[in-house]
């Protein structure tokens, strides 16, 4: 089996208030982005491509001098989550297989979870795969629609959603799995009619669903997806981690 993985990185993290590009923020002891590549390295993908941006040289050089199979390719402006995936399309193409897109800022994923991840894209012949979490309060995250079956309907953002939507707490985790072609044939339809005039990978799940191709979710802890976008947050996740006794070493990731 041939798989892919995208890691989005090229965001600058505005509310880390620091000059660091957000995913290079260290957490116990080695930057964000290298617990991602660590969990998807069992996986053995064939492929792994880092999108960058913000500090492109200096986090190309980290993640490289760690994982030198590893690819970047730069999102010279940030126009979105599906703006970002296009720019590894050139590298991408011509693959023939699954693809993982994640992001750089989610430490806590786990090797297991994409596996699960790569087994729900392929049962009932699914177009795609995403993470769902379910989490106490939803604010500000996009509603998950699903049928019994766990087939998503539609991902429904904050600002569109009805109140009985709103009221759901199924939300989008942000990671996903798609069979590599039907992303280049979906992703190339997206549009940036929006308020913030940004392209959205979550378009392409609605796309999918529109074309009745089926998309599996994959439902997770709320840990699992916890991102890092300020200080704070990254310090009470580290002393989180010490108290649990991950942060033993810098080798030791926790996310196997």
């Amino acid at each position: 089996m041939n798989l892919g993985i995208i890691i989005l990185a090229a965001g600058k993290g505005t509310r880390m208030e620091s000059d660091l590009a957000k995913v290079l923020h260290p957490l116990c002891g080695k930057p964000l982005v290298a617990w991602v590549l660590e969990a998807t390295r069992p996986l053995a993908p064939t492929r792994t491509v880092v999108v960058v941006g913000h500090q492109a040289d200096t986090v190309e050089r980290e993640v490289r001098g760690r994982f030198d199979d590893v690819e970047c390719v730069l999102q010279p402006q940030m126009l979105g989550t599906g703006h970002a995936v296009q720019q590894a399309e050139p590298l991408l193409k011509d693959f023939a297989g699954d693809i993982i897109v994640t992001y750089g800022d989610v430490p806590l994923i786990t090797t297991e979870t994409l596996q699960k991840l790569v087994a729900m894209r392929h049962h009932g012949d699914a177009a795609a795969s995403m993470l769902v979490a379910t989490v106490e309060d939803p604010t500000g995250y996009g509603r998950v629609l699903a049928d019994p079956d766990g087939r998503v309907t539609a991902i429904v953002e904050q600002k569109d959603a009805t109140p009985e939507i709103a009221a759901i707490t199924n939300v989008n985790a942000g990671t996903y799995c798609f069979d590599s072609q039907v992303l280049w044939q979906y992703l190339s339809r997206i549009t940036n009619n929006n308020r913030q005039g940004e392209y959205y990978l979550t378009d392409v799940v609605g796309l999918l669903a529109e074309a009745e191709l089926r998309v599996n979710a994959v439902f997770i802890n709320e840990r699992e997806m916890t991102g890092v976008n300020t200080r704070a947050q990254l310090d009470a996740l580290e002393a989180q981690l010490r108290a649990e006794g991950v942060c033993g070493s810098e080798g030791n990731s926790g996310n196997t």
